[in-house]
């Protein structure tokens, strides 16, 4: 049910390092990195787990930069719950 997690960061490459020491300890390694974003996964079928510079461009908080993503097999899926939800 979870895709991925994201967790905000004003500091790409201090958080980067320190999960990319963390993360090997369960086998997670980079999968996807941009300059304001990097993830890991143990696979491409596991949930992720990523750092994040906030789009609004204020500090990373408690809640900024923070996201939990819902996996969904369809579009369809995904228009059905979004409208349930509002």
């Amino acid at each position: 049910m979870i895709g991925y997690v994201t967790l905000g960061t004003d500091n790409i490459p201090r958080a980067a390092a320190f999960y990319d020491a963390l993360l090997a300890e369960f086998g997670a390694t980079r999968f996807m990195e941009t300059e304001r974003f990097v993830a890991w996964a143990v696979s491409p079928r596991q949930p992720a787990l990523g750092v994040i510079r906030p789009d609004n461009r204020e500090p990373a908080t408690v809640g900024n930069g923070v996201m939990v993503a819902l996996a969904v097999d369809s579009r369809e899926k995904v228009d059905r719950i979004y409208k349930k939800a509002l």
